[in-house]
């Protein structure tokens, strides 16, 4: 089967050389995939803390209902501060973890 594999692939590649559209958007489609989503500029806080986090979400909250951000928009970006959100809370809890271990000892 890879074998096969490998030689569909080359004809489908000649083909697009000759000129075969249909080919060369099966090959452009997998080497250059069309970009989804677009870049979003929105003037946020830095999320470096628990506070930022809440400034921000304020900000983007702020930024949909003026409706310069789409709510999909803002969830989407929403998403990515719960994350950094994760993050720091994370590291947070682990220095506190380290810092009762060390009382311990």
């Amino acid at each position: 089967m890879s074998g096969e594999a490998d030689a569909i692939v080359r004809a489908v590649i000649e083909k697009a050389k000759t000129g075969d559209m249909t080919a060369a958007k099966i090959i452009l489609d997998r080497v250059a995939p069309i970009r989804k989503g677009a870049p979003l500029e929105v003037d946020l806080p830095a999320v470096a803390t628990t506070e930022g986090i809440t400034a921000a979400l304020a900000a983007l909250v702020a930024e949909m209902s003026a409706g310069t951000v789409t709510p999909e928009e803002a969830q989407t970006v929403a998403s990515v501060i719960e994350a950094q959100r994760k993050a720091i809370e994370t590291s947070e809890l682990e220095l506190r973890l380290r810092a009762i271990e060390e009382r311990l000892k």
